[in-house]
């Protein structure tokens, strides 16, 4: 099973909001997660009702059956100084470079240093071990950038080669990287089943792939239900069903018959259509080979406690680290 989970997905698809489920349930009985947050977003926050996470991992939420989900927001400022500190032993120095605005500086010119201070920061929590010889956390979960942006944000190694090909911040960009393109890793993108979505998806499947990266799950978010079964889909799109939809709204004693059966069943051919369409991004999804899982659209809105009945869902389908 992959100790480190990257969830990513087109702005707008809810990858946050799967990535906090899925930390969840990764942390049912008794196990113990970490939760990463990388864009600085404090969405995690928002999710848990708690207060803005700072530099520093903390809990935020117990699981069922004594689990633990633990917190990080990763501030690239603060993991460069920790990284000037472990590698340089700059201390105070490097405090004085953060006043006089160079950490900030270096962070923002080299993207790739950037993306190899937050990629390395997870992966050295996944590597990292208690004293007793077990890991500090059973999983780390990363709340990663989007799709658009996911190959090359988790590719450091490609991104660093302008930066240095000798010295620490090389040899930190390789230890990320066999990580990253181990099967200790799993990257799964979070989808809705609608046409761009679904297709940044799979583009972002063949980057993936192109890059060599271990691909995960597709996880399609917010699915409405589906009120009407196959057979009544396909007697909404039959207009000779009128007069007996009029027969049967009359004998269930409505009154208006004939004037409530046509925004009936116009409400209903709206829904034939979206229920085709659904069906062909499902089918594309399919056609990716790899496990997908759904989750319901949570039609009284987002709280803690549908963050738990999604974990619940994810839990019910099986969700294991597998990578393909």
């Amino acid at each position: 099973m992959s100790r480190l989970q990257v969830v990513s997905g087109k702005g707008g698809t809810g990858k946050t909001t799967v990535a906090a489920a899925l930390a969840l349930a990764l942390a049912t009985e008794g196990k113990r997660t970490l939760l990463v947050e990388v864009e600085g977003r404090q969405g995690i926050a928002q999710l848990f009702e708690t207060e803005v996470l700072p530099y520093e991992e903390r809990r935020i939420a117990v699981a069922p059956g004594g689990g633990e989900v633990h917190a990080l927001a990763i501030d690239p400022e603060l993991a460069l100084l920790d990284y000037l500190q472990m590698f340089y032993k700059l201390g105070g120095a490097g405090r004085a470079l953060k006043k006089l605005g160079a950490i900030d500086f270096a962070t923002t010119v080299a993207p790739g240093l950037r993306d190899v201070l937050l990629t390395g920061k997870a992966c050295e929590a996944v590597r990292r071990k208690e004293k007793q010889g077990g890991y500090a956390y059973d999983h780390v979960v990363m709340d990663a950038p989007p799709t658009g942006r996911i190959t090359r944000f988790l590719n450091v190694n490609d991104e660093v080669a302008g930066l240095a090909r000798i010295g620490p911040i090389h040899n930190q960009a390789q230890a990320v990287m066999r990580v990253l393109k181990s099967r200790e890793t799993a990257v799964h993108l979070v989808t809705l089943l609608e046409e761009m979505p679904v297709q940044e998806t799979l583009d972002g499947l063949g980057e993936l792939r192109a890059a060599q990266l271990p691909v995960g799950r597709i996880m399609v978010n917010m699915v409405r239900p589906a009120p009407l079964g196959e057979g009544a889909v396909e007697l909404s799109r039959d207009a000779s069903v009128r007069p007996a939809v009029t027969e049967a709204l009359a004998a269930a004693g409505l009154s208006g018959a004939d004037t409530l059966v046509e925004p009936l069943l116009a409400q209903a051919g709206e829904y034939a259509e979206r229920y085709a369409l659904e069906g062909t991004q499902r089918a594309l999804l399919t056609e990716a080979g790899l496990p997908l899982h759904e989750l319901p659209l949570l039609t009284e809105g987002l709280n803690l406690a549908g963050l738990y009945t999604l974990a619940g869902e994810l839990r019910q389908q099986g969700i294991q680290g597998t990578v393909r």
